[in-house]
C-alpha cells in the first residue's frame, strides 16, 4: 500500500510537471502579474525596473536553470508530503514515524529555501544598483518571487 501511494505520487508529480509546461501559452490567460514564474515571467515588473534585453535574457536563463536544478527536490517534497499524509491518516501509525517524516519534510523545505535564496542572490547580481533600490518599493525581491515557482494555491505557504 505504501509503495503504491509513493508511486502514485511520483506519477502525479510527473504529470503535473509536464501538464504545466504544455498548458502555458503566454498569449492566452491572465495578465502577467498573475502568472508568477510561468509564461513570460515578470514582464510587468521588468518594465518598472527598466531591464535591458541582456538582463531579461539572463533572468530567463537563471530561472530555467533553477527549475531544472530543483525539479528533483520538488518531486521529493511532494512525495514526503504524500507519505506524511498517509501516516497521519493511518490510525496505527507510530508517533515516532510521523515525527521522523515531519523532520525529513522540514529538511527538504530548508534545502528548497536555501536554493531559492541562492536563486534570488544570483538574480540580484544581474541588476544595477538603482534597480536593486527599486526592489524595496516592489515588495521585496520583486521579480515574481512572492509566490515562488508554484501556481497560486499550490505548494509552499511560507510566502516564497
Amino acid at each position: 500500500m505504501k509503495k503504491a501511494v509513493i508511486a502514485l505520487g511520483l506519477v502525479v508529480v510527473l504529470f503535473l510537471s509536464f501538464a504545466d509546461v504544455y498548458a502555458q501559452d503566454p498569449k492566452v490567460g491572465p495578465e502577467p502579474k498573475d502568472r508568477g514564474m510561468q509564461g513570460q515571467p515578470y514582464e510587468h515588473q521588468w518594465k518598472r525596473l527598466d531591464l535591458d534585453q541582456k538582463q531579461k535574457a539572463g533572468l530567463r536563463e537563471l530561472h530555467r536553470k533553477f527549475k531544472g536544478e530543483t525539479a528533483q527536490l520538488v518531486g521529493e517534497l511532494v512525495t514526503k508530503r504524500i507519505e506524511l499524509r498517509v501516516l497521519w491518516s493511518d490510525p496505527k501509525a507510530d508517533s515516532e514515524a510521523i515525527l521522523a517524516k515531519e523532520k525529513e519534510l522540514r529538511d527538504l523545505q530548508n534545502q528548497m529555501k536555501d536554493k531559492i535564496v541562492q536563486y534570488k542572490l544570483e538574480a540580484r547580481k544581474l541588476l544595477k544598483p538603482e534597480q536593486i533600490e527599486k526592489l524595496g518599493f516592489m515588495g521585496g525581491m520583486g521579480l515574481g518571487f512572492s509566490r515562488g515557482f508554484h501556481r497560486p494555491g499550490r505548494g509552499f505557504k511560507d510566502g516564497f
